[in-house]
C-alpha cells in the first residue's frame, strides 16, 4: 500500500515536471499579429489646457481609455488600415461638457499620434 501511493506521488510529480520543462522550452503562445500603438493629448479649444477625463474609444474592438491629468491616452490594438476614435466627455461637471468629437486615423505605420482639440458644448 506504501508502495503504491509512493509510486502516484512520484508520477504526478515528473508529469507536472515535464508540463514544466516543455513550457520552459517552447514559452507560452506569443501573439503573431501585427499590432499598433495608438497615442493622443486632448486639450481644451478654447483655454489650450489639457482635458482630463475625456473617455477615447476605438470603435468596433470596443477598446476605452480615459485621459490623464495632462489630457494624454493610450490604446493597444490589432493592425488595421484605418482606425475610427470616439472622444466624448463622459463627467461633465468636472470639465464643463464638451462636445463629442470622433476621428478616422489611418494605419500607415505601428505608431499613430493624435493632437485633439475639443470645443465647449
Amino acid at each position: 500500500m506504501k508502495n503504491l501511493w509512493f509510486r502516484k506521488v512520484l508520477g504526478g510529480l515528473s508529469f507536472t515536471s515535464a508540463l514544466f520543462i516543455f513550457q520552459a522550452c517552447y514559452g507560452t503562445p506569443q501573439d503573431m499579429e501585427p499590432d499598433m500603438q495608438l497615442e493622443g493629448k486632448v486639450v481644451s479649444r478654447a483655454s489650450g489646457l489639457p482635458v482630463t477625463g475625456i473617455k477615447v474609444t476605438l470603435e468596433g474592438v470596443n477598446l476605452v481609455d480615459t485621459t490623464n491629468q495632462n489630457g494624454e491616452f493610450s490604446i493597444f490594438t490589432n493592425f488595421a488600415n484605418s482606425y475610427k476614435l470616439i472622444f466624448e466627455d463622459v463627467d461633465s461637471t468636472l470639465n464643463g461638457a464638451y462636445l463629442r468629437y470622433d476621428t478616422i486615423i489611418s494605419g500607415d505605420n505601428d505608431y499613430a499620434f493624435v493632437n485633439v482639440l475639443l470645443d465647449n458644448r
